[in-house]
């Protein structure tokens, strides 16, 4: 990754990465300032850790786990341990998503509401049924080494596009869901006469855009993508002893991945020599 590059994907991460944590913020001094807090005890406030647990999990966690084999300063790292990353990310915000949900269906069943009424609701489980199934096709196909080459290679392309489609429609249920929350909520001023807690919300609708929208245009940029260990090899073997980070035609990496000296360009030629699976 040439220096510039490196210094723009550091500033969309960084980017993302704070509206991330800003809209767990957000999602937090929502229900403990302006609902009832949180709990489990099947009423109100074990309903709201629905929405904290989505934005945490589903949100925030899926989105770092998609451009986890996109940060540069990773890549020194085996790729073994990168798809440890990715599954384990993945792994635990669709945990969080299913404590979600367990958490709005004891709320309903407790108030006597009924349960998946709503195109939020319809959506919702829609979009956790297909990440379970990606979840399942991701470990069997890539962490566990059983599946034949050409059907890794075959599935990949709808790996990411799934991955992507996925995040893309959590996050737009999300919004529904927030939408949804205000106008059966606020009564007295109602949704339309723009109280604070409305405004509030909307902005918290606002950062999970802006998160997605980054999240998105790091994971599709093809000059972010990692190399292959070939690659690395290549950029290694190809460094000046005077200064690691120097190639021929300029700087090759950024100074974070130098660390790959110190692998050995021994060790990368031992692990380029294996088939090496197609990234996100």
């Amino acid at each position: 990754m040439a220096i510039e590059d490196y210094k723009q994907f550091v500033f969309a991460f960084l980017a993302a990465v704070s509206f991330g944590l800003i809209s767990i913020i957000f999602v937090l001094t929502w229900v403990l300032h302006y609902r009832e807090g949180l709990a489990w005890d099947g009423g109100a406030a074990e309903f709201n850790w629905h929405p904290v647990l989505i934005v945490v999990g589903f949100v925030f966690l899926q989105g770092i786990a998609i451009i986890v084999y996109r940060l540069p300063w990773t890549w020194k790292c085996s790729k073994l341990i990168m798809k440890f990353a990715h599954a384990g990310l993945h792994l635990l915000a669709f945990i969080l998503a299913v404590i979600a949900f367990v958490a709005v269906f004891d709320f309903h069943n407790a108030a006597k509401i009924p349960n998946m009424y709503s195109l939020h609701s319809w959506l919702g489980l829609s979009a956790l049924l297909l990440y379970s199934l990606q979840l399942v096709l991701g470990i069997g196909l890539y962490l566990i080494p059983v599946a034949p080459v050409q059907w890794r290679a075959a599935f990949m392309p709808l790996h990411v596009y799934s991955g992507l489609f996925i995040f893309t429609a959590v996050i737009a249920t999300a919004l529904m869901g927030l939408t949804e929350k205000l106008i059966f909520a606020l009564n007295n001023p109602k949704y339309k006469d723009s109280p604070p807690e409305a405004t509030f919300v909307n902005v918290l609708g606002l950062l999970l855009v802006a998160f997605g929208a980054l999240i998105l245009w790091i994971a599709t940029r093809p000059h972010w993508k990692r190399p292959s260990e070939q690659a690395l090899l290549s950029l290694l073997s190809s460094s000046s002893p005077e200064d690691p980070a120097q190639g021929p035609a300029g700087p090759a990496l950024p100074r974070p991945a130098d660390g790959l000296a110190g692998e050995g360009a021994e060790d990368l030629r031992r692990r380029s020599t294996k088939q090496s699976d197609m990234d996100d």
